[in-house]
């Protein structure tokens, strides 16, 4: 699971990132942003494999992802 962040005031909903993601995990929210645009939203941050393509893809650098959280160790008794 990677550790990404959509900053919903510099999207501007060019959809970019949602045509990008290829497991469909991204998608444009119903909501608006302090600009009136709909903005991109993770669907499901435990799906998202940091692959980072959807940063890649941003004109506007409103998604950045910091590398993979560690899961936690399941210890057995």
């Amino acid at each position: 699971m990677a550790d990404i962040r959509i900053d919903k005031n510099r999207c501007k909903g060019c959809c970019l990132c949602v045509a990008e993601c290829p497991r469909g995990n991204i998608r444009m929210s119903e909501l608006l942003n302090e600009a009136g645009q709909s903005y991109a939203e993770i669907v499901n941050v435990d799906d998202c494999t940091g692959c980072a393509l959807c940063c890649q893809m941003c004109p506007d650098l409103a998604i950045s992802i910091s590398g993979r959280k560690p899961q936690a160790n399941k210890s057995s008794a």
